[in-house]
């Protein structure tokens, strides 16, 4: 018999009644029932039941070890009785008599509970993440990270893509957020980056000849956290194609996403084809440019039915409605709950109406509506009896960020949100260039080696804020999963758009020379995307935070509390690497 199992955990069935078996694995849980001891014990592969008698040596040994200790034992498979049969665990009808114990690895008293899964802070669940990852949750998370990417990879190469590696040591690259700098010993003073993304590097295997690339890469932004965003690093499913144009792109993507979650989303409706909302219509019908699709209501603009009208704390304002049908039976802690609910996200309160028999109008401002204003209103809204309306004003942006949030609220609390169901849309057509509010300056809004649409002439002719770039991003339930481009190939149409950006030539030159070289000398038309692999699994499994699915995070504040990093450096390799630390001041 093997040294430490003849079977795995989950391995056993009723079959196997009778049979000499030995197993190894984690002392999950221990009961002690009328003088018989029942353990269960954990591996990889699941869970089984032992039984251990009063007065054996295995008893003994059972009774003693503490939870997590990593034992073996030989025993006897034996049939569980009718009534004591466990329907939920695969091995449920059988249990194993216990003759022999053996600890392969004992452990010290537990910082909190593998099991049963009580609440615990993050922190000190990453501290000590190698407990955490024996959690069922934490375990099934990270098993189906790993079935998602190797179906990934499945899918990609049957659709005829080739994985390639591209490196991790470059130069810094312009993706919209700060690089980590590496410090090269041979060449003092000079910094390799880690990619942010590898963009430059798959747009040059497709001049290469590749045709069809892809790779599950590792990225690294130093950038802050948020609940679908990992400090530090990431890993995105990236892909690039030559010779294609947007809806190409789109194809192949919506194949491998659907059959991605239609796989692993534990029966949830994925629905397709998704569909292309340009960038514009998204803000002003969702309040955003990842909209979530499961809430049934759309924004409208009603800032010209309020610009002459007798409420004058609308006047001058962008005013957007959401009308929420079916609200007659809500009463009025409804309407204050969504108020303070925007008023969480900076508003100063919400107004409504309420539109009831003949399209009379009850609610707040409803004495300050005329009856052409009341008209235009049930118009623009759609509204029939029954409709509440509920309205923000101010600028286009705040009132596209609070209403936007109130859109999905009002949807889940008034039963116009779909449940169990995956909605996926593409967003198209964004801006080339947006103007930063504090300088003034025109800027790039989205990926800087995208392809304008009009393409040059577009550039030299459009005001740089009319222009639209062959710009996507897809997203799914409110979370953006990747941005992709069809990138511009041509050595005058990057000169022309990173000149209205502000770049001289000589700078252009200087931070993109190998990308340019290479324009010169047979680039043909490509594009691709890069969905992320953590968000997905986020999707797939349920959670609400993206470092759940992954086996090592940093925390919120980029730290990793289980291997101490980021950590201090000696002297003498700050020497080796001729480098100098200067701390900021103290804080006062």
């Amino acid at each position: 018999m093997h040294r430490y199992r003849s079977h795995t955990c989950g391995e056993l069935r009723a079959a196997d009644v009778d049979a000499r078996v030995r197993l190894s694995g984690w002392l999950h849980n221990r009961r002690d029932l009328g003088g018989i001891l029942f353990v269960d014990l954990r591996d990889h592969y699941g869970v089984v039941q032992l039984i251990a008698h009063p007065g054996t040596s295995a008893y003994e040994a059972l009774d003693k070890q503490t939870k997590e200790s990593v034992i073996r034992v030989d025993g006897l498979v034996r049939a569980r009785g009718a009534e004591n049969v466990n329907p939920e665990l695969p091995t449920g009808e059988i249990e194993i008599e216990v003759t022999e114990v053996e600890v392969l690895g004992a452990a010290d008293p537990l910082p909190f509970p593998v099991f049963p899964e009580d609440g615990v802070s993050e922190d000190k669940r990453l501290t000590h993440r190698f407990l955490d990852l024996r959690r069922q949750r934490m375990h099934r998370n990270i098993m189906l990270r790993s079935a998602v990417i190797a179906a990934i990879r499945e899918k990609m190469t049957a659709l005829g893509f080739n994985e390639l590696a591209t490196p991790i040591l470059s130069a810094t690259s312009p993706e919209g957020a700060r690089d980590f700098l590496v410090p090269s010993r041979l060449h003092a003073g000079k910094f390799y980056a880690l990619p942010q993304a590898p963009q430059q590097f798959k747009q040059l295997l497709m001049i290469a000849g590749f045709d069809r690339y892809f790779q599950i890469a590792p990225c690294f932004r130093d950038e802050a956290s948020r609940a679908d965003r990992s400090p530090g690093e990431f890993y995105q499913l990236d892909v690039e194609m030559s010779f294609v144009e947007q809806e190409d792109v789109f194809e192949v993507v919506e194949k491998v996403m659907t059959d991605l979650f239609e796989e692993f989303g534990g029966g949830r409706h994925v629905t397709s084809p998704f569909p292309r909302i340009p960038f514009r219509e998204a803000m002003l019908k969702y309040g955003s440019d990842k909209p979530d699709l499961r809430a049934k209501l759309e924004l409208v603009d009603v800032s010209g039915i309020f610009a002459d009208s007798g409420f004058k704390a609308f006047a001058g304002k962008h005013v957007r409605a959401l009308a929420v049908p079916d609200t007659a039976d809500q009463p009025r802690r409804f309407f204050d709950q969504l108020g303070e609910f925007a008023m969480e996200l900076g508003a100063k309160g919400l107004a409504w109406i309420r539109i009831g028999e003949d399209n009379a109008l009850t609610g707040p401002i409803a004495k300050f509506l005329t009856e052409a204003d009341t008209k235009a209103l049930v118009e623009a809204v759609h509204g029939k009896p029954g409709t509440a309306v509920f309205f923000g004003a101010g600028d286009f942006d705040e009132v596209s960020k609070i209403m936007g949030a109130v859109r999905v609220e009002a949807a889940k609390r008034a039963g116009h949100f779909e449940e169990d169901v995956f909605r996926f849309c593409w967003i198209v057509d964004f801006p080339m260039f947006e103007r930063n509010e504090d300088t003034g300056q025109i800027e790039f809004s989205h990926n800087p080696f995208s392809m304008p649409q009009g393409g040059l002439e577009a550039l030299q002719t459009k005001d740089p804020l009319d222009i639209l770039a062959w710009q996507y991003d897809i997203v799914c339930n409110g979370v953006e999963l990747s941005s992709g481009a069809i990138r511009n190939h041509e050595p005058e149409v990057m000169y022309e758009a990173f000149a209205i950006a502000g770049y001289t030539h000589e700078q252009v030159e200087q931070e993109f020379g190998g990308m340019l070289r290479a324009f010169h000398f047979g680039a043909p038309p490509h594009g691709g995307i890069a969905p992320g692999v953590d968000r997905i699994v986020m999707l797939l499994a349920d959670e609400p935070n993206i470092r759940e699915t992954i086996a090592f995070p940093l925390n919120q504040t980029a730290q990793d509390l289980l291997m101490g990093a980021p950590s201090e450096v000696d002297e003498a390799r700050l020497k080796e690497l001729h480098l100098s630390i200067r701390k900021p001041p103290p804080s006062k």
